[in-house]
């Protein structure tokens, strides 16, 4: 199943196009950015390289859902949910240009991916990774109700938060 567009009140998340790839590469470049994402911040040719991958590999394969992130038709980040065999389970991921934080932007993308893993996907429960230095998005995540699972030491010697929240039930 291709990647859906989905919306929120003030966001518009669609896949990813070809000419989305100044921003996208600006974005997983960006220091401040990548200091929390992955292995940290990226270089520009590894930037490129990931994009190309998206549509080579993962929008050609199916693999998993990714989505350009804009707001008012423009650029504002990078969401995805996938399937990884680190947390056992679905993890959504999102970064936002520094442009648009503290706007409440990164909430409201968690909620659509939760509301599209619960909903879309039928997931029982979803899971995030975050550096434990990451406040911002501990606290954000804490606030949409996900928990802390576990700590994971990486082979730099920092420290990833694996958090989780569970689908609430329905009530009968």
């Amino acid at each position: 199943m291709p990647t859906p567009t989905l919306r929120t009140d003030r966001l518009l998340l669609e896949p990813y196009r070809p000419a989305d790839a100044d921003d996208a590469v600006a974005l997983l470049a960006d220091p401040e950015v990548g200091r929390f994402m992955g292995d940290g911040p990226m270089s520009e040719p590894e930037a490129v390289a990931l994009f190309d991958r998206l549509f080579s590999r993962v929008y050609a394969n199916d693999l998993f859902d990714v989505w350009a992130v804009r707001r008012d038709g423009r650029y504002v980040g990078h969401a995805e949910i996938k399937r990884t065999d680190d947390v056992d389970g679905h993890e959504i991921v999102y970064a936002l240009v520094r442009e648009a934080w503290g706007a409440g932007l990164g909430s409201e993308i968690a909620r659509a991916l939760l509301a599209y893993g619960f909903g879309t996907l039928g997931l029982s429960t979803v899971y995030a990774t975050v550096a434990a230095g990451n406040t911002a998005s501990l606290a954000l995540l804490a606030k949409l109700g996900f928990r802390h699972e576990r700590d994971v030491t990486e082979d730099d010697g920092s420290t990833t938060r694996v958090l989780a929240v569970d689908r609430s039930p329905v009530p009968a």
